[in-house]
């Protein structure tokens, strides 16, 4: 018997309707107060179950001295009731699959942290496969992570990725990628922060002791970042 209700309920009926419905099954053209008894649910609930086994069109009743008598139809109806619901399905189908084409904006926002959580980040730059704009690096990537760094300048060469690398006046790349383009601006003071700007991504390093990131995935934030990149790097010198 529980497996009838799970059946039931799986199919499209609530717990009270698979009750309803089974006591009807059973003790046949019954009134309100006999299927309430049977089924052991609230005489309200069990109007409610029923209209909804109405509109299902899985049983039906007949008035005789001013009372609803309700009788279960033959449960062969459950196989068109089931049909009927497959075409209903069909009907919409179309209109979710378009739906689920439309592009969709997405916003999101992750943290990592140590030195595995910010190769994670490096690595998302490689997947990207764009050109990464970096602002404010002091050369912290290749002295805190010299066991990664080789091997993500072998990756960034391999995928041929781009990178427009913007560092202060004096501080010199080590070891730049054959794909990167060093230039040179007026700034004073080191910073702990690096900006990498990828695709529709913006990725933050703070290099402190244990070194942590957010990276803030959002094409409207990442393009105001490239545009604000760009105007510093008409300035910068090569």
């Amino acid at each position: 018997m529980r497996r009838i209700n799970k059946i039931l309920e799986k199919i499209g009926f609530t717990p009270t309707e698979v009750k309803v419905y089974l006591a009807l099954i059973k003790i046949g053209e019954s009134k309100v107060s006999e299927i309430s008894k049977e089924s052991q649910v609230n005489r309200t609930y069990t109007y409610d179950a029923l209209k909804k086994l109405l509109e299902k069109g899985l049983i039906s009743y007949v008035i005789e001295a001013n009372k609803k008598w309700f009788k279960a139809i033959n449960p062969e109806r459950l196989k068109e009731y089931i049909k009927e619901k497959e075409e209903d399905l069909k009907n919409i189908l179309p209109q979710l699959k378009t739906l689920y084409k439309l592009p969709k904006t997405k916003h999101k926002v992750s943290l990592f942290y140590g030195y595995k959580g910010i190769k994670s980040v490096f690595q998302e730059m490689v997947r990207e496969g764009k050109t990464n704009y970096v602002m404010d690096s002091e050369g912290q990537f290749d002295d805190r992570m010299p066991w990664y760094a080789p091997h993500f300048i072998r990756q960034i060469e391999k995928n041929n990725i781009k990178i427009k690398h913007m560092v202060r006046r004096g501080r010199e790349v080590k070891k730049p990628s054959k794909t990167t383009e060093v230039r040179h601006i007026s700034k004073k003071t080191p910073s702990q922060g690096v900006i990498n700007i990828f695709g529709d991504k913006v990725a933050i390093i703070i290099w402190s002791e244990k070194p942590e990131a957010v990276m803030i995935e959002n094409k409207a934030l990442a393009d105001s970042f490239k545009d604000y990149f760009n105007i510093l790097w008409k300035i910068a010198k090569k």
